[in-house]
């Protein structure tokens, strides 16, 4: 069963099991994934959507190739904090995927992430179709990468307790 589960939960799963990082989109899906130490996000590759069914396909398919333990959703929050229908459609998506893979979810705030990914891109000089090429990855990676140095902090301040009690 696909469960929407609090970050530091992941600090539990298989010592080297992969993460893998998705920013969801209406007519893409960026993905990356964790090396098997969970410190670094690589962008892997972006699905072009075409119906629900076959884009969980291949996720699933991708999942069960790279042994992944658990997924990072970007959450699109609106800048307030709230959700909007982009964030309702991503909870949606997570509901759905529950018929396709039993793994746990962390949703990620992605608010920015895109626009920071561009930039980058942009100031690294990137063509403008080069962008659009691998702009979904790369912001799968950055949304990835944010809860993975979470993970670490939670590592080292859990060592910290263990050393101090």
């Amino acid at each position: 069963m696909t469960t929407i589960v609090p970050i530091d939960t992941f600090a539990d799963l298989p010592r080297t099991a992969r993460l893998i990082g998705i920013d969801l989109g209406t007519k893409t899906i960026g993905l990356a994934l964790s090396d098997v130490q969970r410190v670094v996000a690589t962008p892997l590759e972006t699905i072009r959507r075409v119906k629900f069914t076959a884009d969980a396909e291949r996720l699933t398919a991708l999942c069960r190739t790279h042994a992944v333990a658990g997924l990072v959703v970007g959450l699109p929050l609106n800048m307030d904090g709230s959700e909007g229908p982009r964030a309702q459609a991503t909870r949606a998506f997570i509901r759905n995927l529950d018929k396709h893979l039993d793994l746990p979810v962390v949703l990620w705030d992605e608010r920015l992430t895109t626009v920071a990914v561009n930039r980058a891109m942009i100031a690294a000089d990137a063509s403008r179709a080069r962008r659009a090429e691998v702009v979904d990855k790369i912001a799968a990676g950055y949304i990835l990468q944010g809860a993975l140095d979470r993970l670490s902090e939670i590592a080292r301040q859990n060592r910290e307790l263990t050393e101090l009690g």
